[in-house]
């Protein structure tokens, strides 16, 4: 993987992202137009009294009010987020900060990595959790964190630690992890305004009565689709960045420890023990997070196969695959077999 083709793949996903970024808002502003379709449907909102175009035209004259008022609640809603997003995931995941004192390895090698790119070090947390995961966090320098599972300094060796640190901090390099936490950022707005809709056709007792208006039925079936298409692509918006993004995050670490074989490795061991329970925005930034099942749901995974990642990195990285982990250590002793301290 040369730094120029490698440079092309990081500017293509950062081209993508904006654009794909951008449509969230035209995603907002189209659910907001679903809702108020709904409510005045359910008769919370008045209708014009004529034509269901009529009533259309009239939901959409209230965007101008709406909209405005929508995007101050998202400002509102990404200033908490900005502010409290690591406080939030900490509380979520149980992950504590380390230092140099009780991880000197760990935060060593984090802190060599840091430093042959020219970056500040990013804050190191673990998890005291038996999985095999790590993921990245922040939205700037000196707000960015690096957290790993207890299971996966346990059960990597060296090499391999440094091979997945070096892949978190890639996603810092190439601002991977600042795009993913504003996409879950919108995604979380989404969510809320689409559990709004459902809540609102579940208590539809309230207001006029929807036999008044001969357009209710239609209003609220419109509307329904509105939010349902919005909330849908929101995910799959989000599963693409995600998902583009994991290859490059491997080429990268690779391109920064000069050993692919590590990398591979490293996955092998993650490979189906990578299950950690977090929000789906959270999971999303996770090293790995496959679902349980395959068809549909391996469709809409936000993290492409673990198999794929490895082919990619034979092809393009020329390293070696050892095949499934077997539990056994194949690679060198277990880096935690002399540095971690007891969970307590």
């Amino acid at each position: 993987m040369g730094a120029v083709g490698l440079q092309t793949h990081i500017w293509a996903n950062n081209t993508r992202s904006v654009i794909l970024l951008v449509t969230f808002p035209i995603l907002l502003i189209g659910i907001i137009y679903g809702i108020q379709l709904i409510l005045m449907g359910l008769g919370v909102l008045p209708g014009s009294g004529k034509a269901l175009g009529d009533d259309m035209a009239l939901a959409a004259s209230w965007l101008g009010a709406t909209i405005p008022l929508a995007l101050v609640v998202a400002a509102v809603w990404f200033a908490i987020a900005y502010f409290g997003s690591q406080t939030m995931v900490d509380m979520l995941t149980g992950a504590r900060k380390v230092e140099r004192r009780t991880e000197p390895e760990l935060y060593n090698l984090l802190e060599n990595l840091s430093i042959s790119r020219g970056l500040r070090t990013p804050t190191l947390r673990v998890i005291d959790n038996d999985s095999l995961n790590a993921f990245a966090t922040g939205l700037h320098e000196g707000q960015y964190s690096i957290t790993v599972t207890r299971g996966l300094v346990q059960s990597l060796t060296r090499d391999e630690l440094e091979a997945v640190l070096a892949h978190e901090l890639t996603h810092v390099i190439n601002k991977d992890v600042r795009t993913m936490v504003i996409a879950s950022i919108f995604a979380g707005i989404i969510s809320v305004l689409a559990e709004l809709v459902f809540r609102a056709l579940l208590y539809s007792g309230g207001g006029r009565r929807r036999e008044d208006n001969k357009n209710a039925m239609p209003l609220i079936l419109i509307g329904i689709a509105f939010a349902v298409v919005g909330f849908v692509l929101a995910i799959v918006i989000r599963m693409m960045l995600s998902r583009t993004r994991e290859y490059v995050a491997d080429a990268g670490a690779v391109e920064l420890t000069k050993n692919p074989d590590a990398m591979i490795s490293a996955l092998r061991k993650v490979e189906g023990r990578s299950s950690l329970k977090g929000p789906d925005e959270l999971q999303q930034l996770f090293l790995d997070n496959q679902p349980d099942g395959v068809g549909l749901e391996g469709m809409f995974a936000s993290h492409p196969p673990i198999q794929k990642r490895i082919d990619a990195l034979i092809r393009f990285g020329g390293g070696r695959d050892p095949g499934p982990w077997t539990g056994e250590e194949a690679f060198g002793s277990s880096f935690s077999a002399s540095t971690s301290v007891p969970i307590t």
